[in-house]
């Protein structure tokens, strides 16, 4: 199949999905809605005919199985139910699932033939034989929500372990078999180091053992308290108790079946099941990398000219250096300048996508997130036309989900307790974005619990991320700022969902690479809001050259507020610093800060002051030399979230400098 065929049908499948969610979720909550239903009729048609026109059976049987099931509902036949709707959501997931294998193998390999007897036998039998699987209000679906809590409860402490270890542990997917969790007691001998080896060893001889928690050689050492733990794959749960029986050194040890809690803590965004409920209900959804975008046909037009006028130029510019003629290369150089100018931000602007092709997912994940969780949340999206960069909408769609599913999971209040706290039953959740000059502002806000400043407080103490005087010294503002230290979180168990501050230190990581900036506000009772502060784009970066030394660095001229003499600098307490309208600004020595080679003026040199909105500091280098725009490529590898560095450019002389972050610097 001709692969521009297949991947426009790609592209295509993908926006009508998420259109036709956002559209079932407008139909789910006013069932009277009929251009919703117009909406979704006219869409689930359309992925019928093009998985028919492409020759995949099996997903338009689906898509018919579906669309005959929506006519029904369309027609008034079929009364709009949150069981009904499941389904449907359902049967959505899987054809989004085969999307996604036909864009991985080329090929769907999903057995549909299920689902569509589910969706036939509920369009001959009615609304009634669609099952109880919600957690909507009715008696059925509150039933089956106890009933689901009341099995977690049961067994809440293992499955918590379990989630923790594995939030802390790669515990890969073995080729075959299942994978079982021993936790293991070797009691508390002298020798527990000795005795956990010869466990460990045993089970090896017999057993595929996958990870242990903690690490293989800290459980050899006995740098481990009640226990520990091992994963292994095997056939079954005797063989697993078997092998166990034969390690002499064990006194107790506890078994549990983990296979799919390890498929999905594993889950990537390409994974077989990426569509399916279970999935979505538990947060796994992800946005995959925008491979494509729309032009502007004016767009694609100035771009021809654009580079009509560059192979013009370049031709005048050959014939002047062949000549000799200095002043006709020096004007054909000038005019380079204007073409190579406009061609940059016309590529730039062709790159920039609106928000909404990541946000458009999020409705679907909310709905899913809050029925699980026996919620009432209602979710908006204000500024969705607002566009970004590709690769910056690419890397924080990943963040804001986190942000998203905490909002859900551990922001807003179950609905009794809301209603005691004399709040509505239903709890929002906003998404907003608003463009500021070159940047853009996304903001996630909830009138949910809030965060307890407190509990952050007494967590960070026991952590021992803060010192009880520094902690004592920080203003709440401060005190938020903590839910971004790694595996920071103030949750009293782990939940499939989330934690407030769970995976909040990787929002900031990722904005952080992006030059962005992230802020929490939160009041006790009224909610959390988390905004992230991104560039518009990223490529190009206008940058002032200091020289340190024998080092040359760059500093975006937008950190920059002002450059004066080093001697204004003075000593406060020992420390240096320069003052700037009644403000203090502590000196970053950069030849200390990456300890430079080569001799440094000390008694003169220069001062670039940072603007306060980035950091209040002022950096220390030799000599202010020029400024410039450069093209700036991000560090990777073990060089990825270097502090003070946010990636490097090579100028025209083929030298590579580096970009200071003057946040993390």
């Amino acid at each position: 199949m001709d692969d521009q065929y297949l991947d426009a049908f790609i592209r295509e499948s993908e926006e009508a999905i998420t259109q036709l969610n956002n559209s079932l979720l407008e139909l789910e909550s006013d069932p009277e809605n009929q251009e919703a239903m117009e909406s979704i009729f006219r869409t689930a048609h359309t992925l019928k005919g093009n998985f028919g026109a492409m020759g995949f059976d099996d997903a338009s049987d689906l898509a018919h199985a579906v669309e005959d099931l929506l006519d029904q509902m369309r027609q008034g036949e079929m009364e709009v139910t949150p069981e009904v709707m499941d389904l449907v959501f359902a049967g959505v997931d899987e054809i989004e699932a085969i999307v996604n294998e036909i864009e991985q193998d080329g090929e769907p390999t999903a057995d549909t033939a299920a689902i569509v007897d589910d969706i036939r036998t509920v369009i001959e039998e009615g609304a009634g034989a669609a099952g109880s699987g919600g957690t909507d209000d009715s008696s059925s679906d509150a039933e089956n929500h106890s009933s689901e809590m009341g099995d977690q409860s049961a067994d809440q402490s293992d499955d918590s372990d379990v989630m923790a270890i594995l939030d802390r542990t790669d515990v890969p997917e073995p080729d075959e078999g299942d994978v079982y969790h021993i936790d293991i007691d070797v009691g508390d001998g002298n020798m527990q180091g000795v005795d956990a080896m010869l466990a460990v060893e045993s089970l090896v001889e017999s057993l595929d053992v996958l990870a242990t928690d903690p690490d293989r050689d800290d459980v050899e050492n006995g740098a481990f308290e009640d226990g520990f733990s091992v994963f292994v794959a095997a056939g079954d749960e005797a063989t697993v108790r078997t092998a166990i029986d034969d390690a002499g050194s064990v006194e107790r040890a506890t078994v549990d079946h983990v296979t799919a809690a390890v498929a999905a803590a594993d889950t990537g965004p390409n994974d077989d099941d990426a569509g399916t409920a279970a999935s979505a209900r538990n947060g796994d959804s992800s946005v995959d990398e925008i491979k494509s975008v729309r032009v502007d046909v004016g767009q694609l037009d100035d771009l021809h000219g654009q580079v009509e006028q560059l192979v013009t130029s370049r031709i005048k510019l050959r014939r002047a250096t062949e000549q000799e003629n200095v002043d006709s290369a020096t004007e054909t150089l000038n005019e380079l300048d204007k073409i190579t100018a406009n061609l940059q931000n016309t590529v730039m602007d062709m790159r920039l996508i609106p928000l909404r092709k990541v946000v458009g997912k999020f409705p679907r994940l909310v709905r899913d997130l809050s029925r699980d969780l026996g919620k009432e949340v209602e979710f908006t999206i204000e500024g969705e036309d607002i566009e970004l960069d590709r690769t910056i909408l690419t890397e924080i769609s990943d963040p804001l989900m986190h942000i998203l599913r905490n909002a859900v999971d551990h922001g807003i209040e179950p609905p009794g307790e809301r209603e005691h706290a004399g709040k509505p039953r239903e709890g929002h959740i906003e998404l907003r974005a608003r463009r500021e000059r070159d940047h853009v502002v996304i903001t996630v806000e909830d009138d949910g619990a809030g965060l307890d400043v407190d509990a952050i407080r007494e967590k960070a103490l026991e952590k021992g991320i803060r010192s009880a005087e520094e902690i004592e010294r920080m203003d709440d503002s401060a005190i938020y700022d903590l839910v971004f230290h790694p595996g920071f979180s103030t949750a009293d168990e782990v939940t499939d969902t989330s934690g407030r501050g769970v995976g909040m230190d990787v929002v900031h990581e990722t904005v952080t690479q992006l030059d962005g900036s992230v802020n929490v506000e939160s009041t006790p009772g009224d909610g959390t809001s988390v905004s992230l502060r991104l560039p518009v784009t990223m490529a190009i970066v206008k940058v002032l050259f200091v020289q340190v030394g024998e080092e040359q660095y760059g500093i975006p001229i937008k950190n920059v507020d002002e450059i004066t003499a080093a001697r204004e600098a003075r000593t406060i307490n020992g420390s240096e610093v320069i003052k700037h309208n009644d403000e203090i600004y502590p000196i970053i020595h950069l030849e200390e800060a990456f300890d430079v080679p080569g001799e440094t003026k000390n008694g003169d040199g220069m001062l670039v002051r940072v603007r306060e909105s980035e950091r209040k500091v002022a950096l220390r280098c030799d000599e202010v030399n020029s400024q410039e725009e450069v093209v700036v490529k991000p560090l990777e590898g073990i060089l990825s979230g270097t502090p003070g560095l946010s990636g490097t450019a090579v100028l025209g002389d083929g030298n590579i400098v580096h970009i200071l972050d003057v946040v993390t610097l």
